[in-house]
């Protein structure tokens, strides 16, 4: 019972972080590419990075804890989900 429960829970937390965390994730790549590699890619780097932190959004303070939380969420439920940690049957 405990792993459905979990499965539900782990559903609800990754439609709810996938938007920001993929956000996050693309942001952060362009970012690099735009600094790093200096490649014109017709967006300037800190319109990404406002993007990227989530200062567009007006949420400068909660973005990255949210993102966070929501990363911890996935890998307790996933862990949970995946059998990694449960105790052995003895045959």
């Amino acid at each position: 019972m405990k792993f459905f429960l979990f499965r539900k829970l782990h559903r609800y937390i990754a439609l709810a972080v996938c938007l920001p965390l993929f956000l996050t994730l693309i942001t952060g790549m362009l970012i690099t590419v735009v600094q790093e590699w200096q490649l014109d890619i017709g967006v300037k780097s800190n319109l990404l990075l406002r993007i990227h932190t989530g200062e567009i959004f007006h949420l400068q303070a909660f973005y990255p804890i949210l993102n966070g939380l929501g990363l911890i969420g996935l890998i307790v439920t996933g862990l949970s989900i995946s059998g990694l940690f449960r105790k052995q049957q003895r045959s």
